[in-house]
């Protein structure tokens, strides 16, 4: 028992605000990547491994924090992320030599690892049908953190900055942030509930082992929706560390804030409109209403298919923007592509819980860390020396992702879909014969 009584909108707040400062400091190092180029000798490659390295830690590490979510409760797992976060982003601050602060930064990008504890916390106290939007809520606003740190840590620890301790802004930026983060680790700790009831907290517990974590890691709808997930999450990982620095040398706009305001429409796209991704989704199967004939009764599916097309549509199209010469048709046509992201990932995790009541940790963890593979991937191909020019990177991101959608077509037809939850690539139908929560 916390402090308060906790209830289901309660503890979407209290996960929605940990997450959105968790992006915030997850994405801090992309408005200063100008004064840490000049401090450490950094080429634009080296930024382009510096954005791609704030994702390495989190395929495993989202993985293991999701099943430990579902075995000892959101509240403990999430507190202990934030403070050591929060103690190495301090660190950060100090480092003098480039490995030391790499380092650091590596293990602060850890922060984005409680994605899958917040939404396995939200799913843990919400009913099936409202769980989209729910989930939408809470990851929309909570990746909005990127955009508020493009948008806010330039401003108050801009070039000129000379407070107390540091008169480098980027390093004031990161000490300031890391004491934040531990203040919400405690916070987080002493407020919050696992789950609404403690029957709903033993039905999850008791689907913990490795046997049941990987039967539910190798279904047919676990494999497509982390696939998806690199498409469109991976995909806003890469573009919330690499536009900053696109808009900045691919248009030769020097001034800091301006670059980053660009980078920030995207962020705020793609981070919140995502409630109307969760919502369309809730939506569509409370209605019954088929928007693809191809895949009639999967609604849930239909509204998921349509968004990751308008990804990569609107990823071909970010090349075009950026051929124009225009940099305003690249932001128009950026905050179209985080819009489509936007959609996908709301859908995405409104059939994560829907599919697996009892294991929404565990496939959440599956899903959000498998999906990060494209954060680390996307950004070097940005920054790839051998293309003509930045804007064609994009196009070849484009391109990888038509197989992705081609494989959720297959799955997303009504005879394989129907089983999806239950069939998969690795060992037979049917899993453990641990209780549900409605037992």
């Amino acid at each position: 028992m916390g402090l308060i009584r906790m209830t289901k909108y309660r503890t979407l707040l209290l996960a929605t605000i940990g997450f959105n400062f968790s992006f915030l400091i997850w994405f801090s190092f992309a408005p200063f990547t100008g004064g840490m180029a000049n401090e450490f000798g950094l080429t634009t490659a080296e930024i382009g491994i510096l954005a791609s390295s704030a994702i390495w830690m989190a395929p495993f590490g989202r993985m293991l924090t999701g099943w430990l979510s579902d075995k000892y409760g959101a509240p403990t797992i999430f507190a202990i992320v934030l403070a050591y976060v929060g103690l190495f982003s301090m660190a950060s601050a100090f480092a003098q030599n480039y490995s030391v602060f790499f380092v650091a930064r590596l293990i602060v990008a850890t922060a984005g690892i409680t994605f899958v504890i917040g939404i396995q916390h939200v799913a843990e106290w919400f009913e099936e049908e409202n769980l989209g939007l729910a989930e939408g809520i809470y990851a929309g606003i909570g990746n909005a953190g990127a955009a508020g740190g493009a948008l806010i840590l330039p401003r108050v620890f801009g070039e000129g900055w000379s407070g107390p301790l540091f008169t480098t802004n980027w390093r004031a930026a990161f000490f300031y942030t890391g004491i934040v983060s531990i203040f919400l680790a405690v916070a987080y700790y002493t407020l919050g509930e696992a789950a609404k009831s403690e029957a709903k907290r033993e039905a999850t517990k008791s689907n913990t082992s490795f046997k049941d974590w990987l039967h539910t890691a190798t279904r047919y709808g676990t494999v497509v929706l982390a696939i998806a997930y690199i498409m469109s999450f991976g995909l806003e990982l890469s573009m919330n560390g690499w536009l900053a620095t696109y808009y900045r040398e691919a248009f030769n706009q020097d001034n800091l804030v301006v670059a980053s305001t660009f980078a920030a429409t995207f962020s705020v796209a793609a981070g919140l409109l995502r409630p109307i991704g969760g919502y369309m989704s809730d939506l569509l199967a409370r209605k019954e209403r088929n928007i693809l004939p191809v895949f009639t009764g999967r609604y849930r599916e239909q509204w998921t298919f349509v968004s990751l097309c308008l990804i990569v549509v609107t990823m071909f199209g970010m090349t075009l923007a950026g051929l124009s010469g225009v940099v305003m048709n690249a932001v128009i046509v950026g905050f179209l592509v985080g819009t489509a992201c936007a959609f996908a990932e709301g859908a995405i995790f409104a059939q994560v819980p829907a599919m697996f009541p009892d294991d929404s940790g565990s496939v959440a963890g599956v899903v959000g860390g498998v999906g990060t593979v494209g954060g680390i991937v996307y950004p070097l191909v940005y920054s790839a020396p051998f293309l003509s020019s930045l804007h064609i990177g994009y196009s070849i991101v484009a391109a990888s992702m038509i197989p992705f959608v081609l494989l959720a077509a297959w799955v997303f037809q009504p005879d394989v879909a129907a089983k999806a939850n239950d069939h998969g690539f690795i060992g037979s139908a049917g899993g453990s014969n641990a209780p549900t929560s409605d037992d």
